[in-house]
């Protein structure tokens, strides 16, 4: 996790290593495996991710010619399989995503090596002032579906986030999480800016 964040991983070879854990998660005999991997959206989102990230490692004119090449292939993903991964954000090697629909990334966000994420998932920006951020996230994470991960929290590694649960504080390593049906309510501010909200009279 700290090379990730020291500095971008290679894309070529960190786009090998996601390959790899997608043929290893994948069923079946040598040929079976390769074409899961193939036809598997997931590995589609991670090979335009990379390549984007391949490209801001490019010189000016590399650039130029070969940007409208990733944007295009950016959208062709975000529409035929609702993924969006947006090449700036910070992911280490062995990413896999296994099956497709709404999966989205905030552009800071910080995923460590060796992590899974699920149909159905955010990782995105909350929070206000200096609480504003996206999370970081450590490696070995698994994120069930329908899970929501928001603001500036880290989340340890070896994590296990459960299917639909909502996730706004850190999360130590080695920790599983469920979702805990109901709610509570915790704050009564209201869907407003904090400079606006209703002051707490206690008594």
């Amino acid at each position: 996790m700290e090379a990730v964040l020291r500095h971008r991983s290679n894309a070529e070879s960190a786009f090998l290593a996601d390959v790899a854990r997608a043929y290893e998660l994948a069923e079946g005999s040598r040929w079976r495996r390769i074409a899961e991997c193939l036809r598997s959206p997931g590995v589609h989102a991670v090979a335009v991710f990379r390549f984007g990230q391949w490209i801001l490692e490019e010189a000016g004119w590399a650039r130029l010619v070969l940007d409208p090449i990733y944007h295009l292939l950016n959208t062709l993903v975000h529409m035929a399989w609702g993924i969006e991964i947006p090449r700036r954000a910070t992911i280490g090697p062995g990413l896999y995503i296994g099956h497709f629909g709404t999966i989205i990334v905030a552009t800071d966000a910080v995923i460590g090596e060796n992590c899974s994420l699920s149909q159905d998932v955010t990782i995105g920006v909350s929070g206000q002032g200096s609480r504003r951020g996206v999370p970081l996230i450590g490696d070995n994470v698994y994120i069930a579906p329908g899970a929501r991960l928001f603001g500036r929290i880290r989340i340890g590694h070896n994590v296990k986030i459960g299917a639909n649960a909502v996730v706004h504080r850190d999360v130590p390593d080695n920790a599983i999480l469920v979702l805990d049906p109901g709610f509570r309510i915790v704050s009564f501010n209201g869907n407003r800016k904090a400079a606006e909200a209703t002051p707490d009279w206690g008594g």
